[in-house]
């Protein structure tokens, strides 16, 4: 049984403990985010050490069981292959974005071949049964236990009955021997290194679900993240659009990889060909761009949507939506400077469509060629798609998976793309080189 060591104070923020509070933690900085936490002892042997056994590399090699398929394609790729055994994967997302559905239908399509139990602190056992009906998972190989005791949990885990075990979700669990709350720094933190031990321990593969803080950050304490092996945040809009499924870390394989959802009246699908299913409702008009981007290894094509108005207040209006506005700002400024435009009296406004939100800096290219058309009312002459990073003299720079992104293009019906110089070698048949931001608006735009 876990025991009581004392009480340290946490920072919420970085994650650095002190053996008494202070208004500032001196590691990061930030004011009033050390927390009281109550260290717990999660060893079941006594005081007193053992020497460890140990074993080659080869060894631990050879007793290494095969991954353990989620049943959905797409999720094993970002994995890796699928769920190790004894691995501690950590799922987080916004409110309604649809944790607890793909979760349920993990749990219903691995059970088809492996033991799986689905323990929820946030419903019943009725609520989940409704929630499988509607998403017809109903299994009854599929096992549901309903509980926020973690020492009942770790001790279920423990029996090894389980190929995988999912927990919805770590902030409603508590341990027994800590007074606080729920959802408390030392709840989260001590549960979770309870359960992970009990995983690591019965060989279980140890699926929680984390929430998030208003500002789209994981909510705990950042030990969370360090703790787990495997962290996937789930992306998009709640309200509609394609969903995205990141691996932010991995200790078993690529974070490059994305999973691509819909949510459906049957739950969660996996789409196909999302670059079709994002540019079949656009409309050719000026302010419209197709970039040509990259979710992980797979290339998407989306459409970049700019609108530039006069302002009718003193300070000029800078909005976007599915990038960084900071980006966006930097990149105005720069248009002002190294190009004809004038901006400095404009109301800029910047959406991405299909709520897809663009972090690379090859977006770049594609958002100057959008608001430079919306300012001047002008078109692409070409039916083109756009990618390239942009710096603040002007220059088109280098960008990665060139090839994929002109494949991606082709496959859709695209003429040409419009990009940075490529280094050496022969230049693709499709892409038509720029060198600045500048000669691409004066060779590639034109009146409707």
């Amino acid at each position: 049984m876990a025991k009581s060591l004392g009480v340290r104070f946490t920072c919420s923020n970085c994650g650095a403990t002190y053996n008494k509070w202070q208004g500032r933690c001196g590691n990061c900085g930030e004011w009033n985010t050390l927390v009281e936490q109550v260290e717990v002892s999660t060893a079941t042997a006594g005081a007193s050490g053992r020497k460890l056994a140990t074993e080659s590399v080869g060894a631990a090699r050879k007793s290494t069981t095969g991954r353990l398929s989620s049943g959905i394609k797409e999720v094993d790729e970002v994995l890796g292959g699928g769920f190790v055994a004894g691995s501690v994967n950590l799922l987080a997302g916004q409110p309604g974005i649809g944790k607890s559905t793909i979760l349920l239908q993990i749990a219903h399509n691995a059970a088809k071949s492996l033991k799986v139990l689905y323990i929820s602190g946030e419903e019943s056992a009725q609520q989940i049964a409704l929630r499988a009906e509607r998403l017809k998972t109903e299994d009854k190989n599929l096992q549901l236990a309903v509980s926020t005791v973690a020492n009942d949990i770790a001790a279920t885990i423990s029996g090894g009955g389980y190929d995988i075990v999912v927990v919805d979700s770590i902030q409603t669990v508590a341990v027994n021997e800590i007074s606080s709350a729920a959802g408390n720094v030392s709840q989260i933190t001590n549960s979770t290194q309870l359960l992970t031990a009990a995983a690591k321990a019965s060989n279980t593969a140890l699926i929680l679900v984390g929430h998030v803080t208003k500002e789209g950050s994981i909510a705990g304490p950042k030990l969370l993240e360090h703790m787990v092996d495997v962290v996937m945040q789930l992306e998009g809009d709640r309200y509609g659009g394609f969903k995205i499924l990141r691996g932010v870390k991995n200790r078993y394989g690529s974070t490059n990889e994305a999973g691509i959802f819909e949510m459906t009246d049957t739950g969660m699908k996996a789409v196909d060909n999302p670059s079709a299913a994002l540019l079949a409702e656009r409309q050719i008009s000026d302010g419209s761009v197709v970039h040509a981007t990259m979710e992980g290894s797979r290339p998407l094509l989306v459409e970049v949507q700019a609108l530039v108005n006069p302002t009718s207040y003193g300070y000029p209006k800078r909005t976007a939506s599915g990038i960084d506005l900071n980006r966006v700002n930097l990149l105005v400024a720069m248009l002002e400077r190294r190009t004809k435009l004038k901006l400095g009296d404009k109301d800029i406004y910047v959406n991405i469509v299909g709520g897809i939100r663009l972090s690379e800096p090859a977006a770049d290219l594609a958002v100057c060629m959008a608001i430079a058309s919306a300012a001047k009312g002008m078109q692409l002459k070409k039916n083109a798609v756009v990618f390239g990073e942009v710096g603040l003299s002007g220059e088109v720079r280098h960008v990665p998976f060139v090839d994929k992104r002109l494949a991606e293009a082709k496959k859709l019906g695209f003429e040409a793309a419009i990009g940075p110089v490529v280094r050496g070698g022969k230049k693709p048949a499709l892409l038509s080189p720029v060198s600045d931001v500048r000669s691409a608006l004066n060779t590639f735009l034109e009146k409707d």
